[in-house]
């Protein structure tokens, strides 16, 4: 019986390897570009000693080159000491500390030698942190001490220091005082001379913190710490400081808070100069130059551009920070000078003075149907009224301008604050404010706008956006100083700010 043949397996075709060849020699030259470059990483992975060993030689390497210690890490100390931490036991790690410890003595040695004192003490220090035997580091430092007393005038010295200290000058006498004790570690009088000095230093600071120049004090209590960090003095004078400081810092939110941005800005100028780094400080700064930039844009707006431009200085000097702010008020400033340019017209009814009443009428028309009351300078309808009012304060027409623009404001902000347009009623409110600063009805209006301000920034602080809530503290305190819930809100924002890196 014949047994039928089992199915055969179908042979690979020709063309389907020519269709992929290119493929698998991509995907193997991506593979062996991949082991070529993690080579390396691999194997030190995997084998430690490796990456000990390669440590090792380029630590000799640059040993040999002179690059005994580099703040990059290439230098030979680096080197070993990584080497080191890999394996302590390794002996090669300690030897080759060892000899870049005896390579910086030679150094410091031949520094010395050449009269380079600044780098043989260097190299001293390096010898000394690298546990070169101490008789040796103190033969070459007893060296480089002769060759420093022997350029030292002595007598002369005395006599500076003594003469600087009689002139009651204890910045000057230090330092001489200082060079006197390295010269002549052991000489009582230079040691009672630099007492008196630091003595007389001190004494300067408690009139100092009294007078509110934190900086000084702060200067005078750092020189005195260089000298003698243990003086009996310093303790209580920092902690005098520190409260000094505190009771500054108060005043100048206090007086944030009630509006009076001039003293908050020099109080807070005196800050920043005493501590610069201060968080606290920083963003009470920021907080005195956005206002000032606030009431520079409205003084702009009233035309009174010597009080802007005075404003802005202050706020430009006071916080880099504010430049965003500084820079707005600057532009709507320079845009307020043009517009007052444009209001010199003829004293007396002329064809062409009516042509110009006439198409400023038409201009404060346009301005009032597109809703800009004050914004920008120069085509606002405040501006083109003020313009009109110039040319003809008695017109019937422009006195019903003046009446239509003041009941369109007003309306203006209550609209805005009940649909919660915030910047929409600023504009509204700073238009009404410069047309009509007497209206009874505008100081309530002011005080239901800072303390939707106040809402907005406590929204923003529970949300963490400390810059926003900051800016709404400013639009509430320069709307009204004394509202309800200011103080806390400002004082809770300031110890927010403090927290935050």
């Amino acid at each position: 019986m014949k047994t039928r043949p089992g199915p055969t397996r179908p042979r690979p075709r020709v063309a389907d390897w020519r269709r992929h060849w290119p493929w698998a020699v991509a995907v193997a030259l991506v593979l062996l570009l991949v082991l070529s470059l993690l080579r390396q990483p691999l194997a030190e992975r995997l084998w430690p000693q490796a990456r000990i060993d390669r440590l090792l030689a380029e630590g000799d390497s640059a040993l040999a080159e002179g690059r005994l210690d580099r703040p990059d890490g290439a230098g030979a100390r680096q080197k070993y000491e990584a080497a080191q931490a890999l394996d302590s036991d390794r002996a090669e790690a300690r030897a080759g500390l060892a000899r870049v410890g005896q390579a910086a003595l030679a150094q410091a040695r031949q520094a010395l030698a050449d009269g380079r004192l600044d780098e043989a003490r260097r190299w001293l220090d390096l010898a000394g942190e690298l546990q070169v035997p101490r008789a040796q580091v103190q033969t070459v430092a007893a060296a480089l001490r002769q060759t420093e007393l022997a350029g030292v005038d002595l007598p002369t010295l005395r006599e500076q220091a003594a003469a600087a200290l009689a002139a009651g000058d204890a910045q000057a006498a230090l330092p001489l005082y200082a060079q006197w004790i390295a010269a002549a570690p052991e000489d009582t009088a230079a040691l009672e001379g630099r007492e008196d000095a630091l003595s007389l230093l001190l004494e300067r600071v408690r009139p100092a913190l009294r007078d509110g120049d934190l900086a000084a004090a702060a200067r005078w209590l750092e020189l005195a710490r260089q000298h003698d960090p243990g003086h009996i003095d310093l303790p209580d004078l920092r902690a005098a400081w520190a409260q000094a400081l505190a009771a500054q810092l108060r005043d100048a939110e206090q007086a944030l808070r009630h509006g009076r941005l001039e003293d908050a800005a020099r109080l807070f100028a005196n800050l920043r100069e005493a501590v610069p780094e201060d968080a606290a400080v920083a963003q009470g700064a920021q907080r005195t130059a956005q206002a000032l930039a606030a009431r520079a844009r409205k003084l702009a707006a009233d035309f009174r551009f010597d009080e802007a431009a005075q404003a802005l200085v202050v706020a430009g000097a006071l916080a880099p920070s504010a430049a965003a702010d500084v820079a707005a008020a600057v532009a709507d400033l320079e845009r307020a000078r043009a517009a007052a340019a444009r209001l010199d017209a003829p004293s007396r009814p002329t064809r062409a003075s009516a042509r110009s009443l006439r198409r400023e009428l038409e201009g404060f028309e346009e301005a009032m149907d597109r809703g800009d009351w004050i914004e920008p300078p120069g085509a606002s309808a405040y501006d083109r009224l003020r313009a009109a009012q110039a040319l003809a304060p008695e017109d019937r027409t422009v006195q019903a301008a003046t009446t239509r623009m003041r009941q369109a404001v007003a309306a203006c902000v209550e609209e805005a604050l009940r649909d919660n347009r915030m910047r929409a009623a600023q504009d509204c409110h700073d238009a009404w404010q410069a047309l009509a600063p007497s209206d009874p009805a505008l100081a309530g209006a002011r005080q239901r706008m800072a303390q939707r301000w106040l809402a907005i920034g406590e929204e923003r602080l529970r949300a963490g956006e400390i810059d926003v809530a900051s800016r709404a503290l400013v639009s509430a305190r320069v709307l009204d100083p004394a509202a309800p819930g200011l103080e806390d809100f400002a004082a809770r924002l300031t110890r927010a700010g403090a927290a935050t890196p």
